[in-house]
């Protein structure tokens, strides 16, 4: 089944918005999460629902097809797998990879991708803690991690994913130290949205926008010793 670039970046998209829900995804967050409009996704929602690769409810939403979450998972892996060989062979920032992998991930061959993967030793994260989908396309499980705005000052957390499309975001965390693997000890969550926050490993102390900590996914420290 030959698709678009386009087509794929939906079924992406589609794909990312159902790992944190079990609802269906309604086309507003789509338009959002690909700054276009309504009708354009609903223009492209008809093209993906006729090839079975979404199914769709009126007024509900639309989740993946079997079909379709395979097509999602292997733009996925290519994705994640091209942002972790960028740093760790090609010296990119962590900030930098997510526009290059978004280009290239559409058009690496299954042999290029295979080799990529052998050149990272089998690595089951991407550069920004990410899962990456196995070889045979099987959705990773979910992790338990939550927003960093959802805990309180005094809790002491492990971050174990952030967000990776917006660069600027990327390089003020990767400057104050908080990245995948730090433990972070909650300092104060002020009420006009900014939290601060201490980095153990290094004893740094960093303050967070509310938009920004929400983009950064962290487990409770205590809960990954057990």
């Amino acid at each position: 089944m030959m698709l678009s670039d386009v087509m794929e970046d939906y079924l992406k998209i589609i794909y990312q918005l159902q790992r944190s829900t079990d609802d269906r995804i309604k086309t507003s967050e789509i338009a959002e999460e690909l700054d276009v409009t309504s009708p354009t996704v609903t223009s492209m929602l008809d093209k993906l629902e006729e090839r079975g690769l979404v199914d769709r409810e009126k007024y509900r939403g639309v989740t993946l097809t079997d079909e379709g979450e395979t097509v999602a998972l292997e733009v996925v892996r290519h994705h994640r797998l091209l942002e972790a060989y960028l740093t760790e062979h090609l010296d990119y920032d962590w900030s930098e990879v997510h526009d290059e992998a978004d280009r290239l991930e559409h058009h690496i061959s299954e042999n290029f991708e295979a080799r990529v993967a052998d050149a990272l030793d089998q690595t089951e994260v991407d550069p920004h803690g990410a899962p990456i989908p196995s070889a045979d396309l099987e959705p990773p499980e979910r992790t338990e991690g939550a927003s960093l705005m959802e805990f309180t000052a005094g809790e002491t957390v492990v971050v174990e994913e952030v967000a990776d499309h917006d660069a600027d975001v990327l390089s003020y965390l990767a400057d104050h130290g908080v990245e995948p693997g730090v433990t972070l000890e909650i300092v104060e969550v002020a009420p006009f949205g900014m939290l601060t926050a201490r980095a153990l490993d290094h004893d740094e102390s960093v303050s967070l926008p509310e938009d920004v900590a929400h983009h950064v996914r962290v487990s409770r420290a205590n809960e990954l010793e057990h």
